[in-house]
């Protein structure tokens, strides 16, 4: 399974909850604070590292206020037998 992280930037988040919505794993939740434009800005909470890094989050965001990163899997080498 393919191993993912989202970054928020909390400053531009208008926490709509858009993102809690889409999140298969239910790892999106809303911050019970405020940002600087007195929205409760959306967070990841994901302490077993469950976020497979699918984009969904990031393609309902309005705001484009989420990033995804995933990891890279190095294919292994394929060598010909002769």
């Amino acid at each position: 399974m393919a191993r993912g992280y989202i970054v928020i930037n909390e400053t531009i988040c208008k926490g709509c909850e858009f993102c809690t919505t889409v999140c298969p794993y239910q790892l999106i939740h809303m911050a019970d604070y405020y940002n600087p434009k007195g929205y409760r800005p959306a967070t990841l909470v994901d302490p077993e590292g469950r976020c497979t890094g699918c984009m969904l989050c990031a393609m309902i965001c309005p705001d484009a206020a989420i990033t995804v990163f995933r990891e890279i899997k190095q294919a292994e080498p394929q060598f010909a037998l002769a």
